[in-house]
C-alpha cells in the first residue's frame, strides 16, 4: 500500500480561519494541557533538528543529491515547508466543518497511529504534486518563509481553545478515514521530524561533500 501517498493526499478544501461555533464544545473536545504541552514541544523541537541540521552548510551540500530522483537536502527542506502550509488548511477545513456527534469513535487511535506512522518513516511513495519542490525559492527566502510558517502554528496550537478533536474531515483512503482538527494539527511537526531523518540520511551518504 502506497502508505506515505495516503498519508499526503490533500483535499481541495478552501479554508475558513474565522470558525463561529453555535454549540458549547465540552473540554473532552479540546486539547488538554498535556496535549498542548506535547504538541508545541513538537512544533519547536522538529523545526529546531531541521535548523540546526542545515546550518552552516555550504551551497554545494545544500543541493547535493545523493542519486538521480533523490532529493537534495534543500529541496526537502522545501517540502517541509509546503507541507507545513497544506497541513495547514486541513486543520481550518475540519474546524470549518459541522461538529462530528461520533468523534470519540471516528477517530480513537488516529494520533497514536500517526505518530506511529510518521516517525518510524512506515511506508514510502512519491509526495503529491502540490509539495514537490521547484527550487523557485533562495535560500534565505525558503528558511524565512519555514521560520515564518512555523511560527504561526505554534501561535495558533498555544492560544486556540477551539473543539479542535469534534470537528473532522474525511480522508479519501480507508486506512484514515475520518480525522480531527487536532490529528491535522499534530501531522504537521511528526511529518517534519520524518523528514529531518531524511535529511540526516542525505547528509550521511558517502559522496555527501566534506565542504
Amino acid at each position: 500500500m502506497q502508505l506515505m501517498l495516503a498519508i499526503l493526499m490533500i483535499f481541495s478544501i478552501m479554508p475558513n480561519p474565522s470558525v463561529s461555533f453555535d454549540r458549547t464544545a465540552s473540554d473532552e473536545e479540546k486539547m488538554t494541557a498535556e496535549e498542548r504541552a506535547k504538541t508545541l514541544n513538537w512544533l519547536r523541537e522538529s523545526q529546531k533538528q531541521t535548523l540546526d541540521a542545515v546550518e552552516g552548510l555550504s551551497d554545494e551540500q545544500w543541493n547535493f543529491k545523493p542519486a538521480a530522483g533523490k532529493w537534495s537536502v534543500g529541496e526537502v527542506v522545501e517540502h517541509i515547508y509546503l507541507a507545513e502550509g497544506l497541513l495547514f488548511k486541513q486543520v481550518e477545513a475540519a474546524m470549518a466543518a459541522p461538529f462530528n456527534p461520533n468523534w470519540k469513535e471516528k477517530t480513537k487511535g488516529k494520533s497514536e497511529f500517526i505518530e506511529r506512522v510518521m516517525v518510524n518513516r512506515t511506508g514510502k511513495a512519491q509526495a503529491p504534486e502540490q509539495i514537490v519542490p521547484v527550487g523557485k525559492l533562495t535560500r534565505s527566502e525558503l528558511m524565512e518563509k519555514l521560520k515564518s510558517a512555523r511560527a504561526a502554528t505554534i501561535s495558533f496550537a498555544e492560544k486556540s481553545d477551539a473543539p479542535l478533536k469534534s470537528h473532522t474531515s474525511e480522508h479519501p483512503f480507508p486506512v484514515f478515514n475520518t480525522l480531527s482538527a487536532y490529528n491535522w494539527l499534530i501531522y504537521i511537526p511528526l511529518h517534519n521530524i520524518r523528514h529531518n531523518q531524511q535529511i540526516d540520511e542525505v547528509k550521511a551518504h558517502p559522496d555527501f561533500p566534506k565542504k
